[in-house]
Order: structure tokens, then C-alpha cells, then sequence
């Protein structure tokens, strides 16, 4: 029994992503799998890896003390193999591009592409069923742009609250969508919109690199994001929850130090309620000494909640990672 509880959650993420991997492998034409571009039936080898790495992933972030580590290593291991592929694609290797068709690889154009395409991509298929499964888990396991602005803001955060960070998100979303309409319905080149979009993605670089680091903390997705915007607000249709405890909380705010989505200000502590930009990543749980901060679902103990959102979550992830390219 011990070794069942010990390998449970590993054996049913290798399941649960291998069934997903499977139906993309049985069911849609061309090939999405970049192993079965090059070569017939070696999709399945890909399978293979790619599940057999989720169940490594799980085996260690089901403990809460390997967290913060491995959330790191696996986020920046999705960022790694997305731009490597865009890199080897834009060389002129067009199967490692998902449709032989380049689209600017920038968060932003998961809302403004299909806006101004009037047309859904499979980027924002992934996106929509990540925020309806798991909630906000795309701000802190998938988004590529997301692994960047973690590694700037390493370390303690040591700076005060982000003020009107929700009305400037809400502010730039909507932005984007008004000037994405604009350009569509005045017949503005793809081209042109494309240097516009360039120039959003190079300023969220240089957010990334100048403020996100000077706060440590993440800057670029809880002030700046349009797509993190759209997660903060829709991630409430999922019933996974991060709570505190009020009979545990001893208001040592040690959390708030570790919380790189500015969702555990002092306020927020007082209030035993994370802020919006929560993204449930569970990176403060392994520093709440009182084990106050605890997962929540509907019926659920918090152990058992923690285990079905890193289920789902790093399931997701492990096949979003053979899914996700431009």
C-alpha cells in the first residue's frame, strides 16, 4: 500500500497525458507530434517520453519541499524546447512549426491572432482547456513567456505590494483587444500588425528583464499580461482554490517573500484569502511553517486537492509540451 500511495500520483499523470497524447495521435491529420512528422509511428515513441517525463515530474512535486525546485526546472524546460523549435523552425525546418505557417510567438496573440484572423488557433484551444481544467496553472506551468519573467525575479521578494496592478492589467487587456479590432476592420496589413505585435512582446522583454528583476517579483504577468489578465478573472470557473487558514495563521507574512504573483501582501494574509493573481502554484506552502496556506475543492480533504490539481496540472503540461509550437 505504501508503495502504491508513493508512485499513485506518477502512474495515473503518465496515464492521464498518454490518453490525451493518443487521441492527438489516432485522430488528427497532419501530424501534431514532431516525431511522427519525420518518421511514421515514432509518435509513439514520443508518447513515451513525453509521459514517462510527467510521471518523473509528479514523483517529485507531490512533495511540497520540491515544489518551487522543480516547477523551475520543468517551466524552463517547456520554454527551452518551445523557442528551440520556433528557432530550428524559422531556420526552415518548417515540420517544427505546427502548421508550416509562422505566428508571432507572443502571449498576447493567443487573444489578438484569433481577433484578427477571426479564426481559433491551437494555441488558444490549449489555452481554454488549461484554464478550464486547472484553473490558472497556464501563468505558472505553460505560458513560455511566464518561465522568463520567473527566472528575472528569482529570489526573495523583498519589495512592497504592486499598486493598481488590476486596473492596469484590465486597462492593457482591453487595449488590446479595441486596437486589434481597429486593425482588422480597417484592413491594416498582416505585416504591419505583426511590428505592432512585435513591439508589445520586445516591451514585455524589457519589463521582464528591468522591472521584473529590480522587484523580484513577477512584474510582466501580474501588471502587464493581457492573457494573465484573462486567467486571473476566468480562473474562478474552475473550483480549485488556494486558502489560509484561519486557525493555523499566525501572520508571520514569511509567504509573502515567496509569492512572485504579488498575491500574498500583508493584506491578503489579514484577509486568509490570496489575492487574484493567485496562479495556485503552491510555491508557499513549502514556506508556511504553520501549514496554514492549503489547497481547496469542493468535497475534497487538502491533501487529496493538492494531489488532483498536480494530476491535472502536470498532466497538462507534459502534453502541452509536445503540443505547444507556433
Amino acid at each position: 500500500m505504501n508503495l502504491w500511495n508513493q508512485f499513485r500520483l506518477p502512474f495515473l499523470v503518465f496515464l492521464f497525458s498518454a490518453s490525451i497524447l493518443t487521441m492527438v495521435q489516432l485522430m488528427v491529420d497532419p501530424p501534431m507530434l514532431l516525431l511522427e512528422r519525420f518518421l511514421p509511428g515514432s509518435g509513439w515513441i514520443e508518447i513515451l517520453l513525453v509521459t514517462s517525463y510527467g510521471a518523473l515530474v509528479a514523483y517529485h512535486m507531490k512533495d511540497p519541499l520540491k515544489v518551487q525546485a522543480w516547477r523551475r526546472y520543468t517551466w524552463f524546460t517547456f520554454s527551452v524546447v518551445f523557442f528551440t523549435q520556433l528557432t530550428i523552425g524559422l531556420a526552415g525546418h518548417d515540420k517544427f512549426l505546427m502548421s508550416g505557417e509562422l505566428h508571432l510567438p507572443v502571449p498576447m496573440m493567443i487573444l489578438a491572432g484569433p481577433i484578427y484572423r477571426g479564426q481559433i488557433s491551437v494555441m488558444t484551444i490549449l489555452f481554454i482547456s488549461t484554464v478550464i481544467l486547472s484553473g490558472p496553472a497556464w501563468c505558472s506551468h505553460l505560458c513560455y513567456f511566464g518561465a522568463l519573467d520567473s527566472m528575472a525575479s528569482k529570489g526573495k521578494t523583498e519589495k512592497g505590494p504592486l499598486h493598481k496592478k488590476m486596473p492596469l492589467k484590465a486597462t492593457m487587456m482591453l487595449l488590446v483587444i479595441g486596437a486589434t479590432l481597429t486593425l482588422r476592420l480597417t484592413g491594416v496589413p498582416p505585416f504591419t500588425a505583426t511590428l505592432l505585435a512585435l513591439g508589445f512582446g520586445i516591451t514585455g522583454i524589457g519589463i521582464i528583464l528591468i522591472l521584473s528583476r529590480k522587484q523580484g517579483r513577477m512584474v510582466h504577468c501580474t501588471a502587464y499580461c493581457p492573457i494573465g489578465t484573462i486567467v486571473n478573472y476566468a480562473r474562478f470557473i474552475n473550483p480549485f482554490r488556494m486558502v489560509i487558514d484561519n486557525d493555523l495563521c499566525t501572520n508571520c507574512m514569511i509567504c509573502t517573500r515567496t509569492c512572485k504573483y504579488d498575491a500574498l501582501n500583508k493584506q491578503d494574509i489579514l484577509n486568509r484569502k490570496p489575492g487574484i493573481t493567485c496562479t495556485l502554484c503552491g510555491d508557499c506552502i513549502a514556506d508556511c511553517h504553520a501549514g496554514a496556506i492549503k489547497y481547496k475543492f469542493p468535497g475534497l480533504s487538502s491533501a487529496s486537492a493538492k494531489n488532483l490539481w498536480l494530476f491535472i496540472t502536470i498532466s497538462l503540461h507534459a502534453a502541452t509540451l509536445a503540443l505547444a509550437r507556433i
